[in-house]
């Protein structure tokens, strides 16, 4: 099971959106794309947000979501 969950990353993406506007994301497909985008960067080099050298890259991206250090930005921005 994935600690966080799908819908507890979805909250943490779209907590700074205003009400009546459209989140920033609204399926767990995007927030597959966003971490498995951030984990390659990690793998190519990037820096890691979060503690953790004993995680996997894929595990360090959930958590840099989670934690809010990282951004999903919507197709306009």
């Amino acid at each position: 099971m994935l600690h966080p969950s799908y819908s507890d990353l979805m909250k943490v993406v779209n907590s700074e959106v205003e009400p009546g506007e459209t989140p920033v994301v609204n399926s767990r497909y995007s927030i597959v794309m966003a971490t498995a985008k951030r984990a390659r960067q990690i793998i190519n080099g990037d820096e890691a947000l979060v503690e953790g050298n004993e995680l996997k890259p894929v595990s360090l991206a959930v958590e840099e979501l989670n934690q809010g250090k990282i951004k999903i930005l919507s197709d306009e921005e």
